[in-house]
Formats: structure tokens, C-alpha cells, sequence
């Protein structure tokens, strides 16, 4: 089976946690898994971490080239982080858009659910901030059948 992610960029205290401990509990580990991120910040970076420590393969969906993409990163690692998963990812394809743009990340999202069985959302349940947004991702994993698990705390907000 092939997992993927889809999550808010910032994470309020404790959803990272709680996200990481359910990862840990229901996916394999080793050559059994494989997951699909764009390697995003936040919910998407932290997803590739938890693959690759836990020995699976990683797939990357890339909005933009990576040289411009990173530029949308935050500046305090998650740009390095990029450089390290594109480096560690046994498969990178990027979306036809010269630039990041909402456009591509709604198709890279979008690409992300068409290459998985199953899809975890690090979502809060809110409707998204822009096109490409965790909610249109989720909303178009269940229009296609997709298991979707929403991984959050109740009374948690984003800020």
C-alpha cells in the first residue's frame, strides 16, 4: 500500500505528536512502506521524516522545480529539510508550473492522492485558506473513494 499526507504547513503544540504516535502504530515499516509528500512544511515534511526513519521508500510531489519551490519554505530549515528528502526520495515528480502557484499546489495535492491507498490529513476540519489547501485535498481524496484519516486533537486551533 502506498500512504500518503496532506496537512496544514504550521503546527499548533501537540499535533505533531499525535500525528507521529499514530504513524507509528498502524503503518509498516521497512521495504512494506511507501509514502507520497510535497514536502511541504509542517505536515508534509514531518510525514517524510517518519517514513524514511522508519526504513519505507518516499515518493515526492513537487508543486513547482524545487530551486523555487524551496523559496517558499521557511527560511529557519524547512528549505534544507527539502534539499534532504529530494535527496533521500526514490522518485520525484514535479508539476507542470513554472513557479509555485495555488494552481500547482492543488494539482501536486491532487497527484498525491491519485498516487496513494490511503491518505492521512494533519487537518484542523476548516475550510482551506486558498486553492490547493488541505480541505480541497481531502475533499477530492473522498470523491474518489479514498480512506481519508483526519489526525488532529479536539480544541486544538491553527493559528
Amino acid at each position: 500500500m502506498r500512504f500518503g499526507v496532506t496537512g496544514h504547513r504550521s503546527l499548533p503544540p501537540g499535533i505533531a505528536g499525535c500525528a507521529v504516535d499514530h504513524w507509528r502504530r498502524v503503518l509498516p515499516t521497512g521495504a512494506n512502506l511507501l509514502g507520497v509528500s510535497s514536502l511541504a512544511d509542517g505536515a508534509d515534511q514531518l510525514f517524510a521524516a517518519h517514513v524514511l526513519a522508519a526504513g519505507g521508500t518516499l515518493e515526492a510531489i513537487l508543486p513547482s522545480p524545487w530551486a523555487d519551490y524551496a523559496g517558499t519554505l521557511a527560511p529557519d530549515g524547512g528549505r534544507t529539510r527539502l534539499e534532504g528528502f529530494l535527496r533521500a526520495a526514490a522518485t520525484v515528480i514535479t508539476m507542470p508550473f513554472t513557479e509555485p502557484c495555488e494552481a500547482g499546489y492543488l494539482a501536486a495535492g491532487q497527484a498525491v492522492v491519485d498516487r496513494c491507498d490511503h491518505l492521512f490529513a494533519v487537518w484542523d476540519g476548516l475550510p482551506a485558506r486558498g486553492p490547493g489547501g488541505t480541505a480541497d485535498i481531502v475533499a477530492y481524496a473522498r470523491a474518489r473513494g479514498r480512506p481519508v484519516t483526519v489526525l488532529w486533537l479536539d480544541g486544538v486551533r491553527r493559528a
